[in-house]
């Protein structure tokens, strides 16, 4: 197998299609047809169906394709990580972080910093919890922000955040005009929420049973964010992170606290086996500093994991707080 080759294949997964691929690469129809060719030969599997002028990619094509992206990815961040050393300039910051904060928190974070500090590459993947631990123990990112519960073997926990989930609803909702919104009054609601159940979902639901509110339905969705639009669109009530509420604009939605607090828990992670750079404790400084404008926020020392974890497991109280000691 030939990098040109691999670069060739993947093209023709990005385009669909064999001139499609040909105008990605800038490479001509011919050149992209041998190379596919000669790399089906050198694997010994198929990795199209063809059909006429149509290209289909086979199973065995897709399952190579998981395999080949990420390796390719790495080796573009290699060579532009080699170019900032020759230039003398800082190397790329990658960052992983679950939608909420790569959205919300993160980018507040990095306009703290001075434009001249920051490296010419930045990094910025909004990825689910379980993808930020493994980026950060593969090496594809040096810093990530991930919420409770977290595997943290092999990484170092620098702080963890709290802040208390909030309501959004559309700005015309009979129950926007409540100041602090009662758990339940969502009885008979539909309720939109994220679809993770040993997350954020878990606290939801369980702080619902506890207000004896039965919603009329679920829409669950993988993202804050779009359970904030589907609100906006009137489709239910969303209960989401705050982190994400703060970035919201206003116009056609109202953003109510709750009457029982649901904690939103989350870590910020550096792989242990090496220390993070003069730039990534800038970041990490920059952020606790753009959490603290958070209402209600809390900042807990990394001996805390255990602790919050088991909060994140356990019934929400109506306060929330605890007896820890806050970070220093």
């Amino acid at each position: 197998m030939e990098l040109r080759q691999l670069e060739t294949f993947c093209a023709i997964i990005a385009g669909g299609s064999l001139t499609a691929a040909a105008r990605l690469t800038g490479r001509s129809q011919p050149a992209i047809s041998r190379q596919l060719q000669e790399l089906e030969a050198a694997l010994g599997f198929t990795l199209f169906e063809r059909n006429g002028p149509r290209i289909t990619p086979t199973e065995q094509g897709l399952r190579f394709h998981d395999e080949v992206e990420p390796s390719l990815a790495g080796l573009r961040r290699l060579e532009e990580r080699a170019e900032a050393i020759a230039r003398g300039e800082l190397a790329s910051l990658d960052i992983a972080a679950i939608p909420a904060l790569a959205m919300g928190l993160i980018p507040r974070a990095l306009a703290r910093l001075p434009a001249e500090d920051l490296p010419r590459n930045l990094g910025l993947g909004a990825v689910p919890a379980g993808e930020v631990v493994r980026q950060l123990l593969d090496r594809r990112a040096v810093l990530g922000f991930a919420s409770l519960p977290v595997d943290h073997q092999g990484l170092d926990v620098h702080w963890l955040g709290e802040s208390r989930c909030v309501a959004v609803l559309p700005a015309a909702h009979p129950l926007a005009g409540e100041t602090c919104l009662p758990l339940r009054a969502l009885d008979g609601e539909r309720l939109i929420t994220v679809a993770d159940p040993h997350r954020l979902r878990h606290r939801i639901e369980t702080a619902l049973a506890r207000a004896e509110a039965r919603p009329r339905g679920l829409m669950a969705v993988n993202a804050s964010i779009l359970a904030a639009s589907a609100a906006r669109a009137g489709l239910g009530v969303a209960l989401i992170d705050p982190v994400t509420a703060q970035g919201l604009p206003a116009t056609g939605l109202a953003i109510r606290p709750l009457d029982t607090a649901i904690p939103f828990f989350w870590s910020v992670l550096t792989p242990a086996a090496r220390p993070p750079s003069l730039l990534t404790r800038r970041v990490i400084e920059a952020a606790r500093e753009a959490a603290e404008e958070l209402p209600g926020f809390r900042l807990h020392p990394p001996r805390s994991m255990d602790l919050l974890t088991a909060r994140q497991a356990a019934s929400p109280q109506d306060d929330p707080r605890d007896n820890e000691e806050p970070a220093r």
